[in-house]
């Protein structure tokens, strides 16, 4: 019963969370604070009742989560705001909930062989996240032009929008940057990391269009909002399991 109680606290804040992120990129150290804070009740209910076995496994869950998560912000793997979810969902879950509903044990698949939920949770978001590509590619089929064949590869981490439009639209990066030689030809080229786009860049933009130089559509690629996928995650995690453990599983075994 704790776990499912644990479950249905944590939901509203991941809801949140993603709503945050959506909007503005960015989540409020508030969010996990107040998370935190309240979830207290539940962590001292299991010190209470689990003793210093439960205590052992809330220091290891927390203290390797905190390093592990630390590490991948350092490296730019995502933002802060997804770091400290993820370092709350670990002291909140040291151990992986199971429970019961209508005679069906959920995770569905199993506790995976590493019990540590929280490493269940990312991992699944990052498995959901390689769906981004592909759901890319349909876009772009959809509304497919003659100049996205120059680029397919394009076609997976971004799409076409025109110049014009850009000033209406936020959380974008340049999938294309542009130099010009001293002989006033533009040359282009991949944005690996997609350019950051700004205020600044438009004017430079609509000029080069105004002398032929590129077109009115230029390729962008939208910034993700990383806590849509931890939340997409803690869900597949506590009503499925480790997805990537079964999936590799099942690939073993044929």
């Amino acid at each position: 019963m704790i776990e499912i109680l644990k479950i249905l606290f944590s939901m509203p804040f991941l809801l949140y969370s993603c709503y945050s992120d959506l909007c503005s990129r960015r989540v409020s150290n508030k969010v996990w604070k107040y998370m935190l804070s309240a979830g207290s009740v539940f962590i001292l209910y299991e010190l209470f009742t689990g003793g210093v076995s439960y205590l052992m496994q809330l220091v290891f869950s927390g203290v390797l989560v905190f390093t592990v998560v630390y590490i991948l912000f350092q490296l730019g793997a995502f933002g802060g705001g997804d770091a400290k979810g993820l370092i709350v969902l670990s002291i909140l879950f040291p151990s992986y909930p199971v429970f019961k509903i209508s005679g069906e044990i959920y995770p569905l698949l199993g506790l995976p062989p590493v019990g540590l939920f929280t490493f269940t949770v990312l991992g699944n978001a990052l498995l959901l996240t390689t769906l981004v590509p592909l759901g890319m590619f349909c876009y772009n089929l959809l509304h497919f032009s003659p100049e996205m064949v120059k680029n397919p590869l394009y076609m997976f981490i971004g799409y076409r929008t025109e110049i014009s439009s850009l000033k209406h639209k936020k959380h974008l990066g340049l999938l294309e940057k542009f130099e010009l030689d001293e002989s006033g030809s533009l040359k282009r080229g991949l944005a690996r990391t997609g350019l950051n786009f700004d205020a600044d860049q438009r004017p430079e933009l609509e000029e080069y269009l105004k002398k032929g130089l590129i077109g009115k559509d230029i390729w962008v690629t939208p910034g993700l909002p990383f806590m849509l996928s931890i939340t997409a995650g803690f869900i597949t995690a506590v009503v499925f399991g480790d997805l990537i453990f079964y999936t590799v599983m099942r690939l073993m075994v044929g």
